[in-house]
């Protein structure tokens, strides 16, 4: 049996009016420039992030948004936190149709042997753990809905390694597998799960291995194509697109954004 498809305009492709977008990660980097881009894009953004004092500057920066845009500080390792701030995004727009989980925790390109359980532990924590918690606080009012969207954000660490030490690379190969289930699971119900994997994008996460000259990351910047770092809106057009109607057909799918470094 097939689904009706329905026609979309050009211009409605990236059109997200009406739409209630919750971010995670959203006081800076790509989280932010997600949040900008949306809200520019017509939706309500819920944005999420640990970074209080950065919240307010995202706040403040967006005052022609205000109706549209709720922050709320949230430690995504902390179940009762999300909980309440899922809670909040509903309480404030009625409901959330739409899931960026964006936060990210770098583990300072670490060899196994260098990496302490703490810091293992952590890199799961927000990259693995908290991506699940988020997205089971919001999957419940979708599937009632029998409409939603997840965009997961991976990384090219999950296809290679050397994109992030031991830790970082295991867990963006879980999200990725953490994607592809979700789809496989809730697809039939309406639900679009995809992530998206950005290469070599310069965020406050990156700044200072990208500073050292003589940094691995350094020498990579020489083979892109693109001839460049990325940068949050580069990551953030193509969450965009993603989330909107024009990636309909679009499951499972684990989308390189990398400027073409791994062409080779």
């Amino acid at each position: 049996m097939t689904a009706e498809l329905k026609q979309v305009s050009p211009a409605e492709l990236v059109d997200l009016n009406g739409r209630v977008v919750c971010i995670s990660g959203a006081a800076s980097g790509i989280g932010r420039a997600q949040a900008e881009l949306f809200l520019a894009a017509g939706a309500s953004v819920v944005a999420l992030d640990i970074d209080e004092e950065g919240l307010r500057r995202l706040n403040e920066s967006l005052p022609t948004f205000g109706e549209r845009l709720l922050c709320e500080t949230v430690d995504l390792t902390v179940a009762d936190q999300v909980a309440h701030a899922v809670a909040s995004g509903k309480r404030a727009f009625g409901s959330i149709d739409t899931l960026c989980n964006t936060a990210g925790y770098l583990d300072g390109y670490s060899r196994s042997l260098d990496t302490s359980e703490s810091v293992w532990d952590r890199v799961f924590e927000i990259n693995v753990k908290g991506m699940y918690r988020l997205t089971n606080a919001v999957l419940p009012d979708m599937l009632e809905r029998r409409s939603g969207v997840v965009v997961n954000m991976a990384s090219i660490a999950a296809f290679q390694a050397g994109g992030g030490g031991a830790a970082y690379t295991s867990s963006k190969h879980a999200v990725v597998g953490f994607t592809r289930q979700l789809a496989y699971d809730y697809g039939r119900s309406g639900i679009r799960v995809n992530a998206v994997c950005p290469g070599m994008i310069e965020t406050a996460m990156t700044r200072e291995v990208l500073a050292d000259p003589d940094s691995k990351l350094v020498k990579t910047l020489k083979r892109v194509p693109a001839g460049r770092l990325g940068r949050p809106d580069d990551i953030a057009r193509v969450a965009l697109f993603l989330c909107g109607p024009g990636a309909d057909f679009i499951h499972g799918a684990s989308i390189i954004v990398d400027g073409g470094l791994m062409v080779k």
